[in-house]
């Protein structure tokens, strides 16, 4: 499979990537090297991996990233109950139990890391806003990143049987090392253009007026403008999409009024809310009847 049959196959399971996306997600599983995504929350960074798995027939093997994650949270934990009855068995049967078989694979609990690497099937491992994780743990990937291989004292090194589609997420909210930057292929992951999101809506959302979709997309590309403090992502345009459906409208509202009622689908913060007067939307809804030069599809019109 090249870049383009990738590309193809992600659009069958509903993510509309680009070429330069397509592009390094190819090298990334040819190389066998992790990918790294860096972009702002809401552009797709989650939903790829999970196309991804679902385009290539892949189990997804979810790590998701938080302060004070440690090793028996993403890889492996020893299963101490089951180890404290087989003590006890020892006790109550002398010879029942070696004292070494209380450190085998058997009493070994799978976190996501090492469930990745031990999959019988190739796996997708997404590995989500690894820059929540403390870079303690960070300094612990790298192992993982670099040898596709997991160290427990008790056992040894245990490798992957195959490498997993490694694929870590950043919003950015603090500076990952060097170090890892460099065991992974990188890729900024911008909003879409104004033609790329209205063909993610449509496919997303089928059952949605072309006209609405047009329009609700152009509306937002020009609210991703104004000074807010969370910018709308995708699934906010989705979400608003299908809110604005099921109110059955066919294409934008005109009365501002009715428009804002539904705005609890865009703007997520108090601030944000405030900020967006009814004049202010009644200017965004004047640009709808603007053609939208970047993608060249207008706002009425597009493609």
């Amino acid at each position: 499979m090249d870049a383009s049959a990738l590309r193809e196959s992600l659009h069958q399971a509903g993510y509309i990537a680009d070429e330069a996306l397509a592009t390094t997600l190819w090298l990334a599983a040819e190389l066998q090297r992790p990918l790294l995504l860096e972009g702002d929350a809401g552009v797709g960074k989650t939903a790829l991996a999970t196309a991804l798995a679902q385009a290539q027939g892949r189990r997804l093997v979810r790590l998701q990233c938080h302060e004070g994650l440690d090793l028996s949270q993403a890889a492996y934990e020893w299963n101490y109950g089951r180890q404290l009855m087989a003590i006890r068995l020892h006790e109550a049967q002398p010879g029942s139990v070696r004292e070494a078989d209380l450190f085998g694979r058997d009493y070994l609990l799978e976190r996501p890391l090492l469930a990745a690497l031990t999959s019988e099937q190739p796996a997708v491992l997404l590995i989500d806003e690894i820059d929540r994780a403390d870079e303690a743990f960070e300094a612990f990937l790298l192992e993982v990143l670099a040898d596709w291989q997991i160290t427990v004292p008790e056992l040894g090194t245990l490798r992957a049987r195959q490498a997993p589609l490694a694929i870590l997420t950043s919003n950015g909210t603090r500076e990952l090392s060097d170090a890892l930057r460099r065991r992974c292929l990188y890729h900024w992951l911008d909003y879409p253009t104004l033609a790329r999101e209205i063909a993610i809506v449509r496919s997303t959302c089928p059952e949605a007026e072309p006209q609405l979709v047009n329009e609700a997309v152009a509306f937002v590309q020009r609210l991703r403008r104004e000074d807010l403090g969370k910018t709308p992502g995708v699934a906010e345009t989705l979400d608003w999409v299908r809110a604005l459906h099921r109110l059955q409208h066919t294409a934008l509202p005109d009365d501002a009024a009715a428009l804002q009622a539904t705005l609890g689908c865009l703007l997520k913060t108090r601030d944000d809310r405030f900020q967006l007067t009814p004049e202010r939307l009644r200017r965004l809804l004047e640009g709808r009847n603007r053609v939208e030069t970047g993608d060249g599809v207008a706002a009425r019109h597009g493609a």
